[in-house]
């Protein structure tokens, strides 16, 4: 996870370093770690609640107001906005486009430093949501069209799991949190959106279980029964034939009557109505992710 110092922060959030202090001071809305040299340092989750709080001074809502509320419930709050719409405007389109014209031909210098440059100044989770996975979606286009060659699209791919894997290796082991087995399913291989999803969760205080791509039903269930998830979500890309799709479901229709179970993806969406009558869950956008994992958070709690 990104740590910005109180520059860097008044830069992302708009607000100066004073009030920045003030609310973490009297309102104790965010809290900055200590730096070996004593800098404060922020989180990406900092930034994204003081730009969130802003958002709703900006409304006319007092801080004093706003600040009863408690950080945690405030965050909770923040998550269920954050989403973006598809229908808003994306703002890094642009910048979407100019990471792909250093695609073909291939400039990795370039490519490089612009991703990172971008990366680097927002929240590892807007960044997430804004730039990598769309670019991830704008190269499996291209690719699929015939314009991109296939070794590019390697190239990009493990590039950007690389920044995932460095991201979720730096977050706590929530060991007491709900447990989340996440994966793709049997003939699945493009794992890129599966790894988000073990990002969002561990970040919220799952305790997650990552096993990649490709993973067969039978495995699936043998390991369901070793850790006895609380959550089973699986990433299904690739829009499965009439054959596979009757498959896939008779597979996982005994997984699920066992364990909460949740597809998510393009090719979960494509079979969304062969759904109805099991209890497979459908997970259609980031928002229905972020409200399940608070979901299953508050069953957790609700536990003890």
């Amino acid at each position: 996870m990104n740590t910005h110092r109180i520059r860097r922060v008044a830069k992302l959030t708009g607000l100066s370093k004073d009030v920045i202090r003030v609310w973490e001071r009297r309102y104790e809305l965010v809290k900055p770690s200590r730096s070996s040299n004593r800098y404060r340092e922020y989180s990406d989750e900092d930034v994204l609640l003081l730009r969130f709080v802003k958002g709703q001074i900006d409304l006319g809502i007092p801080i004093g107001t706003i600040a009863a509320e408690g950080r945690d419930a405030l965050v909770e709050q923040m998550r269920a906005a954050t989403p973006v719409s598809e229908d808003k405007p994306k703002p890094h389109d642009r910048l979407i486009d100019d990471l792909m014209g250093l695609l073909n031909p291939l400039d990795k210098v370039g490519f490089e430093r612009k991703l990172n440059g971008a990366v680097a100044v927002i929240p590892f989770e807007e960044a997430l949501d804004r730039i990598l996975l769309p670019l991830q979606i704008r190269i499996g286009e291209m690719w699929h069209e015939g314009r991109l060659n296939i070794s590019v699209e390697h190239f990009v791919t493990k590039l950007l799991q690389q920044k995932l894997f460095s991201v979720m290796n730096q977050l706590p082991t929530h060991e007491k949190g709900p447990r989340v087995l996440i994966a793709c399913p049997s003939g699945e291989i493009h794992e890129l959106g599966a790894q988000a999803v073990a990002y969002m969760a561990a970040s919220r205080g799952c305790h997650v279980h990552y096993l990649g791509p490709n993973l067969p039903s039978a495995a699936l269930q043998i390991f369901c029964r070793l850790i006895k998830p609380q959550l089973v979500l699986l990433s299904l890309t690739e829009i499965p034939t009439d054959e596979k799709r009757q498959m896939l479901l008779e597979e996982l229709t005994p997984i699920a009557d066992h364990w909460p179970l949740a597809i998510g993806g393009n090719g979960a969406q494509a079979i969304a109505k062969y759904l109805y009558g099991t209890h497979i869950e459908l997970i259609s956008d980031l928002a229905s992710l972020h409200h399940r994992i608070q979901k299953l958070k508050t069953e957790r709690e609700a536990d003890f």
